[in-house]
């Protein structure tokens, strides 16, 4: 069974050997924490946790809620959900952002963790609609987008810029 959970301290270990192994800056996803030492990892959750109540936020960010998608006991995702649109990320990286582990790739644990994902974000999001943003040279997100109910709404040069209904 898959299920999200939000980033917090009981599962700090599980989630920093997830979260070193997400590369710098893959399809999008970035992620400055790849290769990071455990001491300092602390401090990444706190600072999410933080930034999940709209605190701490550095300059020009909006509050954002971090959660991981798991399989049992294990975590083969991370989810972000950005709860409001600044003009950065109405044209740029939008509501959500998601990674899934190399080894669990192609196995539909991208779509079901974006499905669950969009009901969290429907609570928290007062836009009308959910957007995200993907490389044209992803087909498979591109893929699990639409699955979950997206369409595209325009495109540039590099990305699909989608939406998904509340």
């Amino acid at each position: 069974m898959l299920y999200l959970k939000e980033i917090n301290f009981d599962d700090i270990e599980k989630e920093y050997l997830f979260v070193r192994e997400i590369p710098f800056d893959e399809n999008g996803f970035t992620n400055q924490w790849h290769g990071c030492s455990g001491e300092v990892f602390d401090e990444v959750v706190r600072k999410r946790i933080a930034y999940s109540k709209g605190e701490e936020l550095p300059e020009g960010y909006v509050p954002e809620s971090f959660f991981y998608l798991w399989k049992e006991d294990t975590i083969v995702g991370e989810f972000r959900i950005r709860h409001f649109l600044c003009e950065s990320l109405r044209e740029g990286a939008g509501h959500i952002g998601y990674f899934i582990g190399k080894e669990y790739r192609g196995r539909g644990y991208a779509t079901e963790g974006l499905r669950l994902t969009l009901e969290k974000a429907r609570e928290i999001v007062p836009e009308e609609e959910i957007y995200l943003r993907v490389n044209k040279d992803n087909p498979a997100s591109l893929k699990v987008m639409l699955k979950n109910g997206g369409r595209i709404d325009h495109e540039d040069e590099m990305k699909y810029y989608v939406r998904v209904a509340k």
